[in-house]
C-alpha cells in the first residue's frame, strides 16, 4: 500500500468529503435526522474549518480522499473543550491504521491550540468507532455537552489531554 498523506483540508475537498461522511452514515443505517447526514455544513466543510480553534485533517492515498477528521470549538461547550468532529472514513479505507494517524493528528492540534478536553457525539450505529475513542482513552458521559443540535446522537464521550 502506497504511504498515506495527511494534509489540511482544501476547498477542492468539499464534494468528495460530502460523499465519504454520508456513505458511511447511510452504510451503517445512521442516516437520520439529527445527525451530519442531514446537516449543510457536510457540504461545506473547508468553509466550516476556517473558524479560530479549528482545523479539519484528510487522510489521501494515491491522490484520491478516503477520509477526514476535525476538531472544532462546538457552540455551548466549556472552557478549554473542543470536539472531534466528521471522523468518517471510506469503507475501502477502514481496518488499515488509517483512522488512527487521523485521530492521533487531530488531538496532537487540539493540545497544541490549548484545549483540556475534547468530546465526542456518536451512535450505536457506529460501534466500531465506539471502540477506537475508548483505545485513545475516552470515557463515556451520563449526557450531552454543550449544543451542537445533533440530536440524533445518543453517546457523548470525554477525554482529557
Amino acid at each position: 500500500m502506497s504511504p498515506v498523506t495527511i494534509r489540511t483540508i482544501q476547498p477542492a475537498d468539499n464534494p468528495a468529503l460530502a460523499i465519504i461522511i454520508r456513505n458511511a452514515l447511510a452504510e451503517f443505517g445512521a442516516n437520520k435526522p439529527g445527525t451530519v447526514y442531514y446537516d449543510a455544513t457536510t457540504d461545506a466543510l473547508y468553509e466550516l474549518f476556517r473558524q479560530p480553534g479549528s482545523i479539519y485533517y484528510v487522510a489521501e492515498l494515491d491522490g484520491v480522499l478516503i477520509g477526514g477528521a476535525g476538531i472544532f470549538p462546538s457552540p455551548g461547550l466549556p472552557d478549554g473543550t473542543c470536539e472531534l468532529v466528521k471522523m468518517y472514513l471510506a469503507a475501502a479505507a477502514r481496518g488499515k491504521g488509517i483512522g488512527k494517524l487521523l485521530i492521533d493528528k487531530a488531538l496532537a492540534f487540539a493540545g497544541e491550540a490549548g484545549y483540556r478536553n475534547v468530546y465526542i457525539e456518536t451512535m450505536p450505529e457506529l460501534r466500531k468507532a465506539m471502540s477506537v475513542y475508548e483505545k485513545f482513552g475516552f470515557k463515556y458521559l451520563d449526557g450531552p455537552m454543550g449544543n451542537t443540535g445533533h440530536f440524533g446522537c445518543d453517546i457523548w464521550m470525554l477525554k482529557e489531554l
